[in-house]
């Protein structure tokens, strides 16, 4: 009986993983990526992701993939 119980507590953990795992997985989706320029460093371009985001090179967002271009 004690390993019944043992396996219903490694899939109760397993399940709570699984459930991290795509939160975080589907908040990370959701960054917007900002466009900086390799040779000014200035913002050139934000791409939303999510809906309802209106973030452009004047309003930056808190978090964000920063990413170079040319």
């Amino acid at each position: 009986m004690s390993k019944i119980k043992s396996y219903g507590f490694y899939a109760t953990a397993g399940a709570i993983a699984l459930y991290a795992l795509t939160t975080g997985l589907m908040f990370a989706a959701e960054l917007p990526d900002v466009w900086f320029s390799h040779s000014t460093g200035e913002c050139v371009k934000v791409l939303n992701y999510a809906d309802g985001d209106a973030y452009n090179c004047e309003n930056l967002p808190s978090r964000f993939y920063h990413v170079w271009v040319k």
